[in-house]
């Protein structure tokens, strides 16, 4: 689900309530006025201009006796709210708690397509370089310091690497291989821990080269699939969970299109071997 398509679920779930409203022959106004509500809130909720909160739907469907639709329209609305939700909100509780909050996710998942135009791949990163970006996560997003908690989950979490029947693909723009995290050190030893891992036999790595002439497969922000049921979309204030069956259709498409823009094998090693050499 995209920031457009959370407000186009918003504005989705509004045209519900109007309908629930009319349905009970009542205006904006006469619902407000029997809420207790300032007569324009009946408008802001309709419009996708206001999330609802649970109790705001039980007065809905309670004042227009719908109260049969409450559950599913709570359901709705807190699958919206849970869709996108910003980085800030989400790390409040600190980095390892983020990291932790996924390992389910990943436990059940057979097949992974991961794209990433930022960084490299959690699952393909040496423990430095990890520490490198989390590191840089906690300064600029003011996060409580739990660093070395964080690293340590997201380390104990690349066993799914060798355990399991898990497959991993993943897509990597060259400019990411060629971007310094840490220092130089900590990028060269990250560059030399994805070419060991990139063998492993679950592990599909795809480069795509600096100059790929894009015709399909235009650079977007990094995301992953979760077999056919989630994508998770990193954005740079918030992490988007996609579940509708027609939007993972769109990234599963975005991923084959890029899939095609990549080299592999012995010519993805040579991009690596080659960002590693102009390190110096």
């Amino acid at each position: 689900m995209t920031s457009s398509s959370v407000q186009q679920a918003k504005q989705a779930l509004g045209r519900r309530l109007r309908e629930i409203r009319k349905d009970a022959d009542l205006t904006a106004r006469e619902l407000a006025r029997l809420a207790d509500w300032h007569e324009s809130k009946c408008s802001r909720l309709e419009n996708g201009r206001t999330p609802p909160s649970d109790a705001d739907i039980r007065t809905y469907t309670t004042l227009c006796a719908a109260q049969d639709q409450t559950a599913d329209l709570i359901a709705t609305a807190r699958g919206i709210e849970g869709a996108y939700v910003q980085w800030q909100r989400m790390e409040r509780a600190g980095l390892r708690h983020v990291q932790q909050s996924v390992a389910p996710l990943f436990e059940r998942t057979r097949r992974f397509r991961v794209y990433q135009s930022w960084v490299v791949p959690g699952l393909l990163q040496s423990e430095a370089y990890t520490r490198a970006v989390l590191g840089t996560v906690a300064q600029l997003r003011n996060t409580p310091a739990d660093i070395d908690e964080a690293v340590a989950v997201r380390m104990d979490r690349q066993r799914i690497l060798y355990s399991g029947d898990h497959r991993f693909a993943m897509l990597v723009e060259e400019w990411v291989l060629r971007t310094v995290i840490g220092d130089k050190d900590t990028m060269a030893g990250a560059l030399g821990h994805l070419i060991c891992v990139a063998t492993l036999p679950s592990v599909s790595l795809g480069i795509i080269p600096l100059g790929a002439q894009r015709g399909a497969g235009w650079p977007v922000e990094s995301f992953t699939m979760y077999d056919d049921s989630q994508v998770n979309v990193e954005l740079v204030s918030a992490h988007l969970t996609v579940t509708q069956p027609g939007e993972i259709a769109e990234y599963a498409k975005a991923f084959a299109e890029l899939s095609a823009l990549a080299v592999y094998g012995t010519r993805a090693r040579s991009l690596i071997t080659a960002a590693i050499d102009s390190i110096g």
